[in-house]
């Protein structure tokens, strides 16, 4: 499907960008060995450290950050062929992921020069992995009614609170929690700051979170009078609303946003491919397979205009929303689509890691439309920037 949409001239790339495709493939095939479907389409829930490890190694980990740290001070739109590339094959990236797609560009806008001097320079090297610290329960999407709070003691503050859907909470370095600092919960925006979190402080405590699949990726996070030191606080205290906001354009925008069910898809094309040795791809597959085509066009041609608009310094949190509520709404489709497809089929003519996919993602994409914000929230922005509420 990748090889589909870049030759698609209204939905490409610039030809300095596009070099580093074949560089990255063609280190995908010496690193990711030769893993099944199913285990594929877990693709940016797959944490596997060790290969996060050879990635940044070869320099391909906190890529828009600045040498100086370590980085590759690659654009957005580099960035965005290396993340194409490595969630179309499944690539295991959720080690880094969180660190090097938000977490290290955020503390390299809004951290102290003693923040971006420790932490920057372990992310580009996949030794500092980060979670992210907003939705609480009762709260999920509405940032704005969250009720963990820091309160100032000598030294530093203490954090008292939960967090939620902690996607590898449990296997990561640090946090970056958004907390209340002052005010109440229905003071809304204000008085919210963020703080960089050791997860293996004290009176930190992780509770996984079994999902459908048998999976354990989401967490709860119990923070019970946390200590961190005052240099744990990111930007400046009060800051916290506007700096998740830049942080969430950053989440939300991306190719990740429409990818998750890409091995899928990818598959099922690979079966069509094989089966036109037996039979004739009927038209209703060929129906689909259009659909899919031209709906992952226009939402790669939407991401793109994004990540052009963060290169050049911008923060459309707006339409990273719109972005991210299309993207998720097809993703989600992708499996519930294919269930009735296969299912015309004899279930011994489909091959079985195909179905093991399918049945991974049937069970998983309901957290789709949870995770970097719930439908009715992003839709609820949407309305906003266009003046209906």
């Amino acid at each position: 499907m990748v090889d589909l949409l870049v030759s698609l001239k209204f939905a490409s790339l610039p030809s300095d960008v596009e070099v580093l495709r074949e560089e990255v493939r063609s280190f995908l095939r010496e690193h990711l060995g030769n893993p099944s479907v199913d285990r594929r389409a877990r693709s940016w829930m797959g944490f596997d450290a060790d290969f996060s490890w050879r990635l940044a190694k070869r320099g391909w980990v906190g890529v828009t950050l600045p040498k100086e740290y370590g980085g590759a001070h690659m654009t957005p739109l580099q960035r965005f062929v290396l993340v194409e590339e490595l969630l179309s094959v499944g690539a295991p990236v959720a080690a880094h992921w969180v660190a090097e797609r938000q977490s290290g560009p955020l503390i390299l806008k809004f951290g102290s020069q003693e923040q971006r001097d420790f932490y920057l320079p372990r992310i580009c090297a996949g030794k500092a992995f980060f979670c992210i610290g907003m939705s609480e329960p009762n709260s999920g999407s509405d940032l704005a009614s969250i009720r963990s709070r820091a309160t100032r003691v000598p030294g530093g503050w203490k954090l008292q609170g939960r967090k939620i859907w902690t996607t590898n909470a449990q296997h990561c370095d640090y946090m970056i929690a958004l907390v209340r600092t002052s005010g109440v919960p229905e003071d809304r925006q204000e008085g919210l700051s963020q703080f960089i979190v050791n997860m293996k402080s004290p009176r930190v405590e992780v509770r996984p979170l079994v999902d459908l699949s048998g999976d354990a990726h989401f967490n709860e996070v119990m923070l019970d009078d946390v200590f961190v030191p005052d240099e744990a606080l990111v930007g400046q205290v009060g800051q916290g609303w506007t700096q998740v906001n830049a942080e969430l354009a950053l989440e939300r925008s991306g190719p990740e946003r429409f990818y998750s069910s890409a091995v899928l898809l990818n598959a099922w094309m690979d079966f069509l491919r094989i089966q036109q040795g037996s039979r004739a791809v009927s038209g209703e597959e060929l129906v689909v397979l259009g659909r899919f085509a031209a709906h992952m066009t226009a939402l790669r041609q939407m991401s793109i205009a994004l990540t052009t608009k963060l290169a050049a310094g911008e923060s459309p949190l707006i339409e990273a929303a719109l972005m991210k509520d299309l993207g998720t709404e097809f993703e989600q489709s992708i499996p519930a689509v294919l269930e009735a497809v296969l299912g015309s089929i004899a279930p011994e003519e489909v091959e079985p890691q195909l179905l093991r996919a399918l049945n991974y993602l049937s069970l998983i994409a309901p957290s789709f439309s949870l995770r970097g914000g719930t439908r009715e929230i992003l839709r609820g922005m949407v309305a906003r920037g266009l003046g209906l509420r």
